[in-house]
């Protein structure tokens, strides 16, 4: 019985640390004023954010140097083709659209809010919006500036 007690704090202790964090990702998902509004879009605008005509949305196309680039002078191997390189191999890989993709992917998850993207090869195209808010809210506006600050740094 005490343990069971035990854990029962665990659990509430627990829950009440996520009530805060919970709070304020509601506070994020919430619409924006159109003072707000019009302030974010400015400077999502000269970021290279554009808005989008036909819904509440902000869309932006990171191009990268390549998708997957393998740095083949450090691999101790004789490897025919590029392609045929595994990841058990200990050549030196770069990937920049897939690293900035994965950098992006744990974020939102982090965030609770998940971005449309489509990628080919080495561009990654991306629409922001908050669809159970019917639109942009503060919530996107803070992976956009994430999203631009991991590009930054590829």
């Amino acid at each position: 019985m005490a343990a069971a007690r035990g854990t029962s704090r665990l659990v509430v202790a627990t829950l009440r640390g996520r009530g805060a964090s919970l709070s304020a990702r509601a506070a994020d998902a919430r619409g924006l004023t159109t003072e707000e509004r019009n302030q974010v879009i400015r400077d999502l605008k000269a970021a290279g954010w554009s808005e989008l005509n036909e819904r509440d949305a902000i869309y932006k196309e990171f191009s990268f140097k390549n998708f997957n680039q393998v740095n083949l002078g450090s691999c101790p191997l004789p490897i025919p083709h590029p392609a045929l390189v595994t990841l058990d191999c200990q050549c030196s890989v770069h990937s920049e659209a897939f690293g900035f993709m994965s950098r992006v992917a744990l974020q939102a998850e982090k965030m609770n809010h998940h971005p449309e993207w489509f990628n080919v090869y080495n561009k990654v195209q991306i629409t922001l919006t908050s669809h159970d808010c019917g639109g942009l809210t503060k919530r996107d506006v803070k992976l956009a500036t994430f999203i631009d600050k991991a590009a930054a740094s590829v």
